[in-house]
């Protein structure tokens, strides 16, 4: 139950020490993030048993099992079809459309790569398409460089646009109760917007690269695709199988079903369809990020017990009140930055109890709705300014070290700033719109 204490109160300074302490421990990556928020969780709920404001039973309860659960279904499907070879038979397939053009390369790579991110993991997506995409350029004797690095940042912007495209969407759809469809309406214009205009920037910081003649167009087109699907038949299983979910996430609100539902049912058709090495399939799936998930949904729950986010809340609501269109801004603005500094699933799970309790506190709906998006905008696209601000990008720059223009942190940032630049500029925009024309309301 939660505790209504004083500014001056030792729990509240205790748990608020304890969560900074984990945030800090977090974000500095000394230790792993999965241990330093495990470590975090397990001394919120000894110190809040010992002062007696949060025991195990309200840090199991604090815990958002459905968005965990709902990670769980689509990591288990998407190693499900990795192993099938169909992501990297229909990069080939793109490749050769372009017949090894530079410019229409980039674009062609960065739709599929943006297309695949919003239903699949972004971070899956970028670990199958990179290592091809560096050895393509090998054979059109080109730069991987440019094509890395906007293939991972198209990768992030896809993430934004449905609910199961990003970890920070999943847990705002969960604590928001949005659904597949509000996302879809709500974001992927904004998600397109944003790929368009970051393309137009990209075209032209790589302008003197997309004018380039590749080499050896013909032995890229002697490629025969088929032989990278290691599972004919398990891939189109795959594609029925994922067509389904699609559809079923598009109906789960009509049908009553959770998104999380709709998951595991899909993973579970997977499973039984595919017949893959279920050992092997368990293995893939990032158990590290869900304990580190649900580590953070326990440390967030002390500071909630000892009334910390109701006073936050409260403060927020007089300014949102009457101030609507500015608050969303800010909002996302604020998340856009310490998204690009800060894991945004750590950031959101802080933010979406405060939300919540604006809607408990009598804010009204039309008031509401655009903080939602605001921080889905922001917490999503923040993430493409720096190295370390995505974990699709942190995986890319990782297998760019097999190549000899590795991505560096000044490589990086000369293609990451401007799309994080364009993509929240959008992102405002759109958010102003929708609230000075009520679609967001």
């Amino acid at each position: 139950m939660e505790t209504e204490l004083s500014a001056g109160s030792v729990e509240l300074w205790a748990a608020l020490g304890v969560f900074l302490a984990a945030y800090i421990l977090i974000f500095t990556e000394r230790i792993h993030r999965t241990i330093a928020a495990l470590i975090g969780a397990v001394a919120m709920v000894l110190v809040g048993t010992f002062l007696g404001f949060y025991d195990q039973s309200a840090a199991l309860a604090s815990i958002d099992f459905g968005t965990l659960f709902l990670v769980v279904g689509m990591m288990v499907m998407v190693a499900i079809l990795e192993g099938t070879g169909a992501t990297q038979y229909l990069a080939i397939k793109i490749a050769q459309a372009s017949r090894g053009r530079p410019f229409l390369l980039l674009a062609g790579l960065g739709a599929f790569t943006a297309g695949a991110s919003a239903f699949l993991d972004n971070v899956t997506t970028m670990v199958l398409i990179a290592p091809l995409t560096i050895s393509i350029a090998d054979i059109l004797d080109l730069s991987p460089l440019p094509f890395l690095t906007t293939e991972a940042a198209f990768a992030v912007m896809g993430g934004l646009a449905t609910l199961v495209g990003d970890p920070a969407n999943i847990i705002i759809g969960s604590g928001s109760g949005f659904g597949f469809v509000d996302f879809l309406v709500h974001l992927a214009p904004v998600a397109a917007a944003v790929w368009l205009g970051s393309l137009a920037v990209f075209l032209l910081i790589f302008r003197d690269f997309v004018r380039k003649r590749p080499k050896n167009v013909e032995k890229l087109m002697g490629i025969d695709a088929r032989k990278a699907l290691e599972d004919p038949a398990g891939a189109r299983r795959m594609g029925l199988v994922l067509g389904a979910v699609i559809l079923l996430y598009l109906a789960h609100q009509w049908l009553g079903l959770e998104p999380a539902t709709v998951a595991m049912l899909g993973a579970a058709l997977a499973l039984v369809v595919a017949r893959p090495d279920v050992r092997r399939i368990f293995s893939e799936v990032e158990w590290s990020a869900v304990f580190f998930y649900g580590a953070l949904f326990v440390l967030v729950g002390g500071l909630e017990h000892v009334g910390v986010l109701k006073e936050f809340a409260l403060v927020f609501q007089r300014f949102a009140a009457g101030n609507v269109l500015i608050a969303s801004v800010i909002l996302l603005w604020g998340a856009g930055i310490l998204s690009a500094v800060v894991d945004n699933v750590a950031l959101v799970i802080a933010l979406v109890p405060v939300l919540q309790r604006l809607s408990n506190l009598g804010l009204p709906p039309e008031h509401l709705t655009p903080l939602w998006w605001s921080l889905a905008i922001g917490a999503v696209l923040g993430g493409l300014a720096t190295p370390i601000g995505s974990s699709a990008t942190v995986v890319t720059i990782s297998i760019s070290e097999r190549t000899e223009t590795p991505i560096d942190a000044r490589r990086w940032m000369a293609v990451g700033v401007p799309a994080w630049f364009v993509g929240l500029s959008l992102g405002t925009l759109f958010v102003v719109w929708g609230v000075l024309s009520g679609f967001y309301a």
